[in-house]
């Protein structure tokens, strides 16, 4: 009900308030959750399930990982901090895939000098992802997909401070925490009811990593086998 009062009679008198607690606000957040993060989540499972196909001594170790923690019961959140390398591959798929390579426009709150540039009051700026996901300076290896970023010399999951797949700035993405939560539940869930392969005749060095260029950086289109595991 919540949903249709929102999308066919809001209210007048809640529109007029001068807060930012009102109905249209929380139609278009509403809004901006399902339809931007279904996009950019779905990207991204469709790149975990590439890679684990494509390099399938990692997607061993995640399988290995989770027969051990989880078992056959279903996974809950809580579960993530008891898997180590599994949440260490979702967030290397996140930082290599590169879904949002260009954040949305952000404006300076005041005057700024950033690396030798003034920047006015007011200024729209792009933040470009990409510079910092992909920065040699922070990534030992990023061109390559490589989970032990995430990972310290014992095996714990460690976290990174360049790890900026939803934004930067103070205006963090409003879905973060939740698709978070999509990402690692769907992901494992598949992970330990199926194995993904290359499609028969197909070899895992034939699986092209090139995404399909929009607004959002996609893979390209290929066609993988989901071996049940149970």
């Amino acid at each position: 009900m919540l949903m249709y009062d929102l999308l066919f009679c809001p209210s007048q008198d809640s529109l007029a308030v001068d807060t930012h607690y009102h109905e249209r606000n929380l139609f278009s957040t509403i809004n901006n959750l399902f339809s931007a993060g279904t996009d950019t989540t779905a990207s991204t499972l469709r790149w975990a399930l590439l890679l684990m196909a494509k390099y399938p001594h990692i997607q061993d170790q995640v399988q290995e990982e989770l027969s051990t923690v989880v078992g056959n019961r279903q996974v809950q959140i809580d579960d993530r901090k008891n898997l180590p390398y599994t949440d260490a591959v979702i967030h290397e798929t996140q930082r290599l895939a590169n879904v949002v390579p260009m954040a949305l426009p952000h404006k300076t709150s005041r005057d700024i000098t950033f690396q030798g540039y003034f920047i006015k009051q007011g200024t729209i700026v792009f933040p470009l992802l990409t510079s910092v996901l992909y920065d040699e300076s922070e990534w030992e290896s990023p061109h390559t997909f490589n989970p032990s970023h995430f990972l310290d010399k014992e095996g714990k999951f460690i976290r990174r401070d360049a790890f900026l797949p939803f934004s930067a700035g103070r205006r963090a993405c409003l879905g973060e925490s939740l698709a978070k939560m999509e990402l690692f539940l769907f992901f494992t869930t598949l992970l330990q009811r199926f194995r993904f392969t290359p499609a028969p005749g197909v070899a895992e060095d034939d699986l092209d990593l090139t995404p399909s260029v929009g607004f959002t950086l996609t893979p390209s289109p290929h066609e993988l086998c989901a071996v049940s595991r149970l």
